[in-house]
Formats: C-alpha cells, sequence, structure tokens
C-alpha cells in the first residue's frame, strides 16, 4: 500500500513547528500580543483535528458506501426517508398555514383595505402562536430528517461519481507521467481548488465543513493541521475532472499531496514577506488575510499554491493591517467534538425552526452572510447587523485548508 506523501511529510510538519516555537522563544514580546505564539490546548485541539482528518475518509467511506445510490445496500432506504419526510414536511406546512390565515373561501378571490389586512395579520399571528407545540415539534424534525438525508445521498453519490479512477476509465486522453503531465496536474488542480476554497467561503453547506480551519483565535504552524472531517459530507467541483484531460489518477493524488503540504508553511507569523515572489505564490502574509476576521479580510485570498487565481477573479487583498484571527463570532472552546459539529448543528437548528421550504434549503445553500441576515428577520429582532458580518458570519453562538 502506497503511503500519503502528506503523512510522510509528519516529522517535518513537527520539526517545524519545533522551530518555531524556538524561534518565538528567542523573540519574546508581551504576553497575549502575539497571536502566532503556541496555548497548549489550542495547539492540541489541532493535532487532534489533524488527526481526526486523517482517520475520517476511511470511516466515512464504510459509513457511506451502504448508502451510495447506486449499489448501496442501504441505498432505496434512505432515499425513501427522504421522500418520505419531505411529504411529511409539507403536510404539516399545509395544515399549519390552514390554521394560520384564515383562508377565503374557494374560489374567491380576497378584496381586503388595509384596516382589513392589518387586522387579518393580528390575527394570523395569533394563530400562528397557537399552533400545537406537537405541530411545530413534527414539522421540524420531519424538515431535519429530509434534509440530512438529502445531504448524505447526494454526498455519496457525487463522491463515488467523480473520482479520478473513475473519470480517466472514461477518456482515451493519456498525458504519460512525464514532468509535463506532473505540471498540469499540479496547476489543474491549484485552479480547480481556487473555486472550491471560494465556494467554502460562500455556500454555507460547504462552510459547515471549512469553518473548522478558521475557528482557531491563533496562527501559527500547527493551526495548518486544524483540518476538516466531514468534507465526505460535500459537494466539489470535482478534481477527477483532471482526469479527463488525461492526467493520470496517481499524478492527481500526488498534486493533491503537494497542494496540500505548500499550505503547511504558510501558517506563520514569523516569516513577513519572500520578496518579489509575494507576487506570483501564496504566501504567509497573503494567508494570514485568508484567517483573518477583519472586515476588509473576510473572504479573501482563496489561493493555495499560487495567488494569481486571486488576482484574476478578483478575491485579492493586500496585508496592511494587522489580521485578527479567528471568527466574527468566536466559538471560545478546544473541544475537538465541538470545533467539527458546531456549525452543522446551527444548520440543523435553522432549518428545524424555518416555516418554508424555500428558507429550510437557503439555510444550507445560501451564503452564511444571508443565513444570519434572515435569522434576524425571522426572529423580528431589531438588532442591526454588525459592519464585520459577511459569509464569514454563520451561526447565533458562534462561526469562521487553509
Amino acid at each position: 500500500m502506497k503511503l500519503d506523501l502528506t503523512v510522510l511529510a509528519i516529522p517535518a510538519y513537527v520539526g517545524a513547528m519545533a522551530a518555531e516555537y524556538v524561534w518565538q522563544r528567542k523573540h519574546p514580546v508581551e504576553p497575549g500580543t502575539r497571536a502566532g505564539d503556541y496555548e497548549f490546548a489550542d495547539t492540541m485541539a489541532n493535532l487532534t483535528m489533524g488527526l481526526g482528518s486523517l482517520i475520517a475518509p476511511h470511516v466515512s467511506r464504510h459509513l457511506l458506501g451502504p448508502v451510495e445510490p447506486r449499489g448501496g445496500k442501504y441505498a432505496k432506504a434512505l432515499m425513501a426517508t427522504a421522500v418520505a419526510a419531505g411529504l411529511a414536511t409539507t403536510a404539516a406546512d399545509v395544515i399549519r398555514r390552514h390554521r394560520s390565515t384564515g383562508l377565503p373561501r374557494a374560489g374567491t378571490v380576497p378584496d381586503w383595505d388595509p384596516r382589513e389586512l392589518q387586522a387579518a395579520r393580528e390575527t394570523t399571528t395569533a394563530t400562528m402562536e397557537a399552533t400545537p407545540p406537537v405541530l411545530r415539534r413534527i414539522t421540524a424534525g420531519a424538515a431535519v430528517t429530509a434534509v440530512a438525508s438529502t445531504v448524505v445521498s447526494v454526498s455519496a453519490l457525487w463522491g463515488a461519481e467523480t473520482t479520478g479512477r473513475r473519470m480517466f476509465r472514461a477518456t482515451r486522453a493519456d498525458l504519460g507521467s512525464g514532468a509535463a503531465a506532473t505540471a498540469v496536474a499540479i496547476l489543474g488542480w491549484d485552479l480547480i481548488y481556487y473555486w472550491n476554497h471560494r465556494a467554502d467561503h460562500e455556500v454555507r453547506w460547504l462552510w459547515a465543513m471549512h469553518v473548522v480551519h478558521h475557528s482557531s483565535e491563533r496562527y501559527n504552524l500547527s493551526t495548518a493541521l486544524r483540518q476538516p472531517v466531514a468534507d465526505t459530507l460535500t459537494i466539489y467541483v470535482p478534481y477527477g475532472l483532471l482526469a479527463l484531460a488525461g492526467v493520470r489518477p496517481e499524478l492527481i493524488e500526488r498534486a493533491r499531496a503537494l497542494n496540500l503540504i505548500y499550505q503547511f508553511w504558510i501558517h506563520t507569523e514569523a516569516v513577513r514577506s519572500i520578496g518579489w515572489l509575494e507576487r506570483y505564490l501564496n504566501t504567509p502574509s497573503h494567508h494570514r488575510v485568508h484567517h483573518g476576521s477583519n472586515s476588509e479580510y473576510l473572504d479573501r485570498n482563496h489561493g493555495s499554491i499560487l495567488i494569481i487565481w486571486d488576482k484574476l477573479f478578483g478575491t485579492f487583498e493586500q496585508e496592511d493591517a494587522r489580521p485578527v484571527y479567528g471568527l466574527t463570532k468566536n466559538i471560545n472552546t478546544d473541544n475537538p467534538v465541538t470545533i467539527a459539529t458546531h456549525e452543522w448543528r446551527a444548520i440543523l437548528t435553522d432549518i428545524a425552526r424555518s416555516e418554508t421550504w424555500r428558507d429550510r434549503w437557503s439555510f444550507l445553500l445560501r451564503g452564511p452572510g444571508w443565513a444570519h441576515d434572515r435569522r434576524i428577520e425571522l426572529d423580528d429582532s431589531p438588532e442591526p447587523r454588525n459592519p464585520d458580518d459577511s459569509p464569514r458570519e454563520m451561526s447565533p453562538a458562534a462561526i469562521g485548508a487553509a
């Protein structure tokens, strides 16, 4: 069995973190003034998440295989659950709306003046408040079941159908295994990574997975290891597309590993600049911007190896102000379980509280910023939106590779 290059690089990761720690000790600052300094609980959380990210793909393969729609043993049962839960939710919605709206007689069109309309709204509000709690619980539970089971089915199918090996079998192109093919693989992976990473910040479903990496308020090499463990529950622009261009699957895997290894060293405050290469490469300076929760830094610099994609597609930001790391609303915990699940739980809570399918799917598929604003609307809250809120804003309690 061939070992992953990222696993073989673990000794180098440990050595680099040790060297960074020594550098910090030799360049002391006032305690609490340098976000790059190591803190035990934060570092242990980072290492735990890194270990979990190595184990998770093997676990998820066994969990999602049985529900994969094109051959999984329990695939039909999961899809039937999604359909049944969707129908139950819709039926409950109809019942609730009928109770709350005072529907006009069939075949008629209401012709209310403004005073009558206001009276109807007041009646509707009172009736909605009187909706039996059991009906609300049934609707919430069915809606969550429908959305969650659909997410699992779609993710399992997408993952199985978009692998490099499957796509390589579907093409006659073959670039071989030389230097040119390797360059295509690395450059192609880097471009696809940019768009996937950008989507991680613009689609809440993907952000729920990616938020793990942004949840630390510190920034050092161990932060690079705070990786997601639930990426198999999302969908992406498939890297397997490279196989259709003739890139062999083993080269795609090598490009993935090199891409991930490169991203490790840019998680540091010890390197301020690398000179003229800053114009082309993603560097610690550029990536500090990406991890900053400053309003001007939110959702910028999505590149991995190259920064030119951000410059081409309008998401580049130079490091000027000192970055404030973490989320716009931090989770204030180093518990790995909470780090991995807090945004998923926030999404399910929003879906459970929603009263329309439009809102339910929007809380999953639209931007985190939209979810924040919509939540305020539904709560009828007078709270104004914080100017620092953006697609990084994710949950009432908290939010915010590489």
